[in-house]
């Protein structure tokens, strides 16, 4: 079977509780339910892991060249801040999904940069958790 490495962030873990004027009430385990049965739906598994470290997130990417076919990320804070987590999605060769809950472009003006926007096979900003489902879809079209 495929798999797909779902990749969530820092402060991801919040969600739920987190500003639910901008995310919503739906939680962590709600995101990883969706993905994981657009994903089901499509032939593909998950494995799932969010991380407020960066470092994990990279061993984890990296880690997934060796099993996933693809990676569905939204990496939060770090999508404006971190060359490092670029540098290992395009590192590996996968092809990844970038989601955003939130319009980040109706957003501050520093969440409008992406490190990942230009490299991803698919980008999805704005539709709430549906959009993770919407990746998968999108993505899995492209595998």
């Amino acid at each position: 079977m495929n798999r797909l490495l779902l990749v969530n962030g820092p402060n991801l873990n919040l969600l739920g509780t987190r500003e639910p004027g901008i995310y919503g009430s739906a939680t962590l385990a709600d995101v990883e339910r969706i993905t994981t049965e657009a994903a089901a739906a499509a032939g593909f598994e998950v494995r799932a892991i969010q991380s407020n470290h960066e470092g994990v997130l990279i061993d984890a990417i990296h880690a997934a060249r060796e099993d996933c076919t693809g990676i569905v990320i939204n990496p939060g804070g770090l999508t404006h801040t971190s060359v490092s987590l670029r540098d290992a999605l395009t590192g590996i060769g996968l092809p990844f999904a970038e989601v955003h809950i939130s319009d980040v472009y109706a957003r501050e003006e520093f969440r409008h940069h992406s490190y990942l926007h230009d490299v991803a096979a698919v980008r999805i900003v704005g539709r709430g958790v549906e959009g993770y489902a919407d990746a998968v879809r999108e993505l899995v079209a492209l595998l």
